[in-house]
């Protein structure tokens, strides 16, 4: 009788801690797929490449003006926390402004607020509330940081978003702007002037940058852009002009890269390289590739190119502010 009382506890408790530890597998998958869930609707991978352009201005504006990075210790967590924040809730916002369209591309159909996994209401929320916060925060940091985060938010959702996006050939370069101002808020959460050569610079080529980086997106989502009535280049004038267009951007990326002379020429001679070898893997893979390779190789290389001039900058920077000191 007692083993028969023993073998059914045993057997209970057996089944209490399976309940348990399926209780924790399904808590564990459910927070693993809200964090998932969050990440897409803020786009942290948007946010990442964007922290980048941020942390180059900033350390090239503690180097142009003799900073230690210690003595704007405030001023670097500011800018990093709110310059989070203010690119995330343009994440959140365009994600819920853009949902129809969303829905017909293959590319963005799985995103939360297509799918349901979360709802309208909450991401509205979330994108205000990011927003207040950023703007906050960035003021700590200087004031002219939080307008100018302002500003790029303003532009994203506006002229961008909500106008061209849908309207115009063109959606790209107006949107460039907001695409550019991370160099912008990392300069100014350490010093006011704006108009310096080196931030000037940062500034042009991070504009310049991006045509022919979102052109070889368009050419290579040609069918779902089409589909979704969006009048990205490729879909409206067609293969041929895109390429132009993107040599012309490519010799003004080129051009721009001068604009780092005054500066130094160790980071304005990295920029002509990256540029020129971008330019030259254009001309010649064009005669070598069909259009969906030509773009995909373009693609990878318009990656390689910003981050390796964003990181350079930014070591550049630090390096400078090292020995100085040092020395």
């Amino acid at each position: 009788m007692n083993v028969k009382i023993n073998k059914v506890t045993e057997k209970t408790f057996l089944q209490s801690d399976a309940v348990k530890d399926t209780s924790v597998q399904k808590t564990n998958i459910a927070d693993k797929n809200y964090l998932a869930i969050l990440a897409a609707t803020i786009k942290t991978g948007i946010i990442k490449s964007n922290l980048l352009a941020m942390l180059a201005g900033l350390t090239l504006a503690l180097y142009v003006n003799d900073f230690s990075p210690i003595e704007k210790v405030p001023e670097i967590v500011f800018a990093i926390i709110g310059s989070f924040l203010v690119i995330g809730a343009a994440g959140a916002f365009n994600n819920l402004y853009d949902r129809d369209i969303d829905a017909i591309m293959e590319r963005t159909k799985k995103r939360p607020t297509v799918v349901g996994d979360i709802k309208l209401k909450a991401v509205l929320w979330l994108g205000i509330s990011m927003t207040v916060i950023g703007f906050l925060t960035l003021s700590l940091a200087t004031p002219l940081a939080a307008f100018l985060g302002f500003l790029g938010l303003f532009f994203y959702l506006f002229p961008y978003t909500m106008w061209s996006k849908r309207r115009t050939i063109y959606n790209t370069e107006i949107g460039s702007i907001s695409g550019a101002m991370p160099p912008l808020i990392g300069w100014a959460a350490i010093h006011p002037d704006i108009i310096h050569p080196g931030i000037v610079g940062l500034f042009v080529i991070t504009v310049i940058w991006q045509m022919p980086h979102f052109y070889t997106i368009a050419i290579r989502k040609h069918d779902e852009y089409k589909a979704a009535n969006i009048p990205m280049l490729p879909v409206v004038k067609g293969f041929k002009r895109t390429y132009i267009q993107t040599n012309i951007y490519l010799v003004v990326l080129i051009a721009a890269s001068l604009l780092f002379k005054p500066l130094s020429i160790f980071l304005m001679v990295t920029a002509l390289f990256l540029s020129v070898s971008w330019f030259m893997l254009s001309i010649l893979g064009y005669h070598k590739m069909d259009s969906e390779k030509w773009a995909k190789s373009m693609f990878i290389f318009s990656l390689i190119h910003i981050t390796i001039l964003f990181l350079t900058v930014i070591l550049y920077s630090l390096f400078g502010i090292f020995f100085d000191y040092a020395a």
